[in-house]
């Protein structure tokens, strides 16, 4: 997609112009595939859609700004009209939610929804010249995306080659390259930094184990081991044959869940399937 007529540059995160016509994009392109592909009726062809604001976008230095940024993502996602949306919690970059950051990301949506009087309108920036041209430039590069993964075979195929998943890793790693040569300013991240050096400031609540509850989950797996003790090779043994046979592995993994752990699960599954590198 090239956005540079409209905006010098576009970088992969929460806030880039694009993100604000993806609910409309995919209503328009849910709605052509269900009339012209499988013959559906009017409601069929009506996409109800869920939003979550871009945990890219979280940051531990200057956590308080993260909710700025939820803020600013909620707005695109209610504006859009989405039918359920998510805020993430400003802490989220560090630590589990805490019950006060976790009340402050929804008092967003709250508050867009119940006191932002232009919000009462559905879809209120409909019309604009940057809206339609920038749905028309989405919609255009999402096509084009399905025309490349439809020449290598479809979905599986290009699971195979590793398309998709190439895919997210280049745009990972340019937008990491961007942070941090500051080519893509983050407020109090890589620019307007804080006369501190901006570090990353710890909520007064963190959520981690305590030595008590680590102590009873290292107690609770010798358990496992111990009393299913002989009783999972064979279960193993079937979830490897059928990776290998490149078979559904769902079934088989539910009944050796029953009395395997997670560990000797993922390790099964390495022996026959090895183990994932990053190839960047």
């Amino acid at each position: 997609m090239n956005l540079d007529l409209i905006f010098p540059s576009s970088f992969s995160n929460g806030v880039d112009p694009e993100y604000a016509v993806i609910g409309r994009v995919a209503r328009r392109l849910w709605a052509k595939a269900m009339k012209n592909k499988y013959g559906a009726n009017k409601r069929a062809q009506m996409l109800k859609y869920h939003i979550q604001t871009s945990g890219r976008s979280l940051h531990a230095q200057e956590i308080d700004f993260n909710d700025i940024r939820t803020t600013l993502q909620a707005l695109y996602a209610i504006y859009d009209n989405c039918n359920s949306l998510h805020t993430n919690a400003y802490d989220e970059a560090i630590t589990t939610p805490t019950e006060e950051s976790v009340r402050r990301a929804m008092a967003i949506q709250l508050i867009i929804n119940k006191e932002l009087g232009l919000a009462r309108n559905e879809n209120p920036i409909q019309g604009a010249f940057i809206i339609e041209e920038l749905t028309d430039l989405v919609e255009d590069a999402v096509l084009l995306e399905f025309d490349r993964i439809t020449e290598r075979g479809g979905v599986l195929g290009a699971m195979e080659t590793m398309y998709q998943r190439s895919k997210i890793q280049e745009e990972s790693l340019h937008y990491e390259t961007l942070k941090h040569t500051g080519e893509y300013p983050i407020i109090g991240v890589n620019t307007f930094l804080n006369k501190k050096g901006s570090p990353t400031v710890i909520p007064e609540e963190v959520i981690r184990a305590t030595e008590q509850e680590k102590k009873y989950q290292i107690a609770m797996l010798k358990e496992l081991h111990k009393g299913n003790k002989g009783k999972g090779e064979q279960l193993l043994q079937k979830v490897q044959e059928a990776a290998v046979q490149n078979e559904n592995i769902f079934d088989l993994l539910m009944e050796a869940s029953k009395i395997c752990s997670l560990g000797e699960i993922t390790n099964a599954l390495f022996e026959v399937g090895g183990q994932y590198r990053r190839n960047m």
